[in-house]
Parts: structure tokens; C-alpha cells; sequence
């Protein structure tokens, strides 16, 4: 009886040691465990635009005022191509004004019959996210606020956006405007974006443009006589009570609020040379939309890792060699040409595997290559396979970055005409020899 009391002393023994353990062991989290508490949601390596995760993330819903990302783009766009300078300055027309006169929208109060420079009104969008200065900036860059949605749209269409829909350049809804709503564009229109959309317009904002982070990194500045503040609370930094909300790392992008979009968030981070963009649609609050995004850039920094899964030169085993006809050797090596590295979950190396995807232009019918050969030709590709989930990528040519070319070690010359002439007698004669033997094997 002792004896059968203390072997179950020590076997509740050993298990709670090994429970306890188990508590105090990092447990690794996968991406379909992040709790977001958001509507819509994405998480991209801004390299590569490899998808980590995504929650309904090509649910188009209203982005509020991370529509300005759209206008950020073009008047960057218009400063590359000249068209206007950080110096050009405009007045406000009577439109803009009357936004920014409405205290609902708390602007910056611009006066009219006073000139503004770009820049001015550039950092009161970017970083105040005031409306009557994007309006302006669209005004000056298309003539009017139409004609800047049209280009809204056509920069969309070229960035390859899946969802999308522009109706101004604030974020504001259509209705808020009044009768100063854009030019073919419906009074209660409202612009649309899914949180694909957001982290690809991002995507492209932050690798065209990077002064753009610049600029969206500036935690207050001063506007005229009065110092405006960043609505990016994640920023290190922040004044006062905000400096809790600071996340290492952070440089932008853009909030949004409205009542019919919720809060919302683009956000960027980089850190040792890793930078991630996330999206947060229709979040509960103010906070919540910056809580969830650092669940996002947590599960990116502390998660992921870029590597290299397979170096320049790798082979495939039973694959490293290829017959070659009429040439002097009758086969040749081949090995990829350079490594492939991506963002991958720590710990998951083993989901990963290649192939070859062989040009069969550079095959003959019997499967064999044809001399003369050069080194370094390329014959194909060598491809990344991923048995794990994959979400993808934001850009169409993404996966580009998961196939290398696959090339020969060395070069193959051709064959002189006396040696194919004694191949040939030798294959006409082994033929011969070949159909006898068969013939006198079947005689017994």
C-alpha cells in the first residue's frame, strides 16, 4: 500500500514539474492565433509585400482619412516630375476654405488671400491630417478636386489596387461636403478601400517615396502660429500622456475616422533593417486601433526572421545532371544561380522545399540538351514550395522573389563531324547487334 501511495506521489509529482514547465516555456504563436480585434485586417513585409496575416482582408470598407495616403503619392508624384516644387506656393479657394472653416472638421484655419507653400500644406496633411489642405494640394496638383479623383483612380489601376473606390482626396464622406462634393462623383459616395488595398497603396507610398516617412514620422510641428500634433500615437516621442502608446520603430502612416468607417490605421515600423506595414479597419476606439496594430508589429518582429533557405548553387538531388547530345561530354551539371531568401515563421524551415520548372525550348524531344552549351545558361527556374499556409503576396510579381534561375556549371562544346559521324556508325551497328541478340534470345 506505501509503496503504490508514493509511485502516485510521484507521478502527480512529475506531472505538475511538467505542467508547470510548459507554462513557463514560450508557447510559439502561429498567425491564425493573433486575436485582432478589428473588422479588417493585414499584416506585409514592406520588402517584399509577402502577406504574414490576414483577417478579411478584401472586405472593401471606408478608410476615412487614410485616403490621404492616395493624395501623399500624387503630390510626391508631382514634385518627382516638376510639376510643382516643396516651394510652389497657392492660395486657398473658397471651397477648401469653407471646410476649414467648419469647426466639425477642426482644421488648421487657413485665410484666404494668403499664399501657402506645398510643404505647409504637405505637413498639415500628413502630419494633422487636416482636410482643407488636402483639398488645396489636390486643387493645385489637378486644377480642381474631380479631376484629382480621376487621377485617384488611374494611379490605383496602375499600382494594380483589388478594391477600391475614390471619390475625394480627404477621406471624408461625400455627404459631409455639401454641394461641394467632386465633379462626377455622387453626393452620398464614399471611398472604399479593403485592407489589401491599404497596405499595397502603403507598400508603394513608402518604396517610391520614402520622404514620405519622413514626414509622417514628425510628432508635432508648427503651422503658422499654432503647433499642430500627430494623430499617430505610436510614434516615439508623442507629448504628455501619449508617449505610452510609443511603439520602437514607427514612422507612419496614416489614421482615418468617421462614423461609418470606425477607426482605422495604417501603420509602418522598421527595426535592424525590417520594416512591416499593417492595416486595422473598424476598430472600437481611438486606443483599440493602436493596441491591435502592436499585436500586429509584435507578431512581425518577434515571429518572422528573413532566410536564407538554400544557397546559391543548391542542386536538387537526382536532378544536378542533364544528358546533352552532340556535344563532346554527354551530360552537363546544373545548380541555381542564386540563393532564395524570404520571410518565414521562425522555426518553420522544414515546410519548404523547391523544384525545378525546366524551358522545355531548351530540350529536344528526347529530353536531352543541345551542344553547344555555355556556362552559366539558363535552362529554367528553381522555385519555393511552402507545405505550411501561405497567405501570398500584395504585388502580382511577388512571388518573383521565390524563384531563381537555373543554370549549367560548365560549357559543353560541340562535337567535331568525325566524332558524331562514328557516334552514328557505332549507335546504326549497336541497333544492328541489338536486334540480332533479341532475335537469337528468343530462338530459346
Amino acid at each position: 500500500m506505501k509503496h503504490r501511495l508514493r509511485a502516485s506521489f510521484l507521478l502527480l509529482t512529475l506531472m505538475l514539474v511538467t505542467f508547470t514547465s510548459m507554462i513557463g516555456s514560450p508557447i510559439q504563436v502561429s498567425a491564425a492565433s493573433v486575436d485582432v480585434q478589428a473588422k479588417s485586417a493585414i499584416l506585409v513585409d514592406a520588402e517584399t509585400g509577402k502577406i504574414l496575416f490576414e483577417k478579411e482582408a478584401d472586405l472593401a470598407l471606408p478608410p476615412a482619412s487614410m485616403t490621404k495616403m492616395m493624395t501623399e503619392y500624387l503630390v510626391l508624384e508631382a514634385i518627382e516630375e516638376g510639376k510643382i516644387s516643396w516651394d510652389t506656393t497657392t492660395q486657398i479657394s473658397d471651397y477648401p476654405y469653407d471646410i476649414s472653416a467648419n469647426s466639425s472638421f477642426s482644421g488648421v484655419g487657413l485665410k484666404q488671400q494668403k499664399d501657402y507653400t506645398v510643404r505647409e500644406l504637405y505637413e498639415a496633411m500628413a502630419i494633422n491630417s487636416d482636410n482643407a489642405t488636402t483639398i488645396a494640394l489636390a486643387e493645385l496638383v489637378a486644377g480642381s478636386e474631380g479631376e484629382f479623383v480621376k487621377m485617384m483612380n488611374q494611379k490605383a489601376k496602375e499600382m494594380g489596387l483589388p478594391d477600391f473606390q475614390f471619390v475625394n482626396s480627404t477621406g471624408l464622406s461625400n455627404t459631409d461636403l455639401g454641394d461641394n462634393y467632386p465633379e462626377g462623383t455622387k453626393p452620398d459616395a464614399d471611398n472604399l478601400l479593403s485592407a489589401r488595398s491599404a497596405a499595397l497603396l502603403a507598400y508603394n507610398l513608402a518604396n517610391d517615396y520614402p520622404q514620405a516617412l519622413e514626414i509622417s514620422s514628425i510628432t508635432t510641428t508648427q503651422f503658422e502660429d499654432q503647433q499642430i500634433q500627430n494623430w499617430n500615437w505610436m510614434l516615439p516621442g508623442m507629448p504628455g500622456h501619449l508617449a505610452q502608446f510609443g511603439y520602437e520603430g514607427m514612422d507612419g502612416m496614416k489614421t482615418g475616422w468617421t462614423d461609418l468607417a470606425g477607426y482605422c490605421f495604417t501603420g509602418t515600423a522598421e527595426r535592424n533593417g525590417q520594416r512591416f506595414i499593417s492595416v486595422v479597419m473598424k476598430t472600437d476606439s481611438k486606443e483599440a486601433r493602436f493596441e491591435e496594430t502592436r499585436k500586429l508589429m509584435d507578431f512581425g518582429f518577434n515571429q518572422f526572421e528573413q532566410k536564407e533557405l538554400f544557397p546559391a548553387n543548391h542542386q536538387i538531388e537526382g536532378k544536378s545532371t542533364y544528358p546533352v547530345t552532340k556535344g563532346k561530354e554527354d551530360s552537363v551539371d546544373v545548380a541555381s544561380a542564386a540563393p532564395i531568401k524570404t520571410m518565414i515563421e521562425k522555426g518553420t524551415e522544414d515546410q519548404y522545399s523547391v523544384n525545378y520548372e525546366l524551358d522545355q525550348s531548351k530540350f529536344n524531344k528526347d529530353d536531352k540538351l543541345t551542344a553547344p552549351i555555355e556556362k552559366g545558361e539558363k535552362i529554367g527556374t528553381m522555385k519555393l514550395k511552402n507545405s505550411g499556409d501561405d497567405f501570398g503576396y500584395i504585388t502580382d510579381n511577388g512571388k518573383q522573389a521565390e524563384a531563381v534561375d537555373v543554370v549549367t556549371q560548365s560549357a559543353v562544346e560541340k562535337a567535331n563531324w568525325f566524332s558524331l559521324t562514328l557516334r552514328a556508325i557505332g549507335g546504326f551497328f549497336g541497333d544492328i547487334f541489338s536486334s540480332i541478340t533479341d532475335t537469337i534470345t528468343g530462338w530459346f
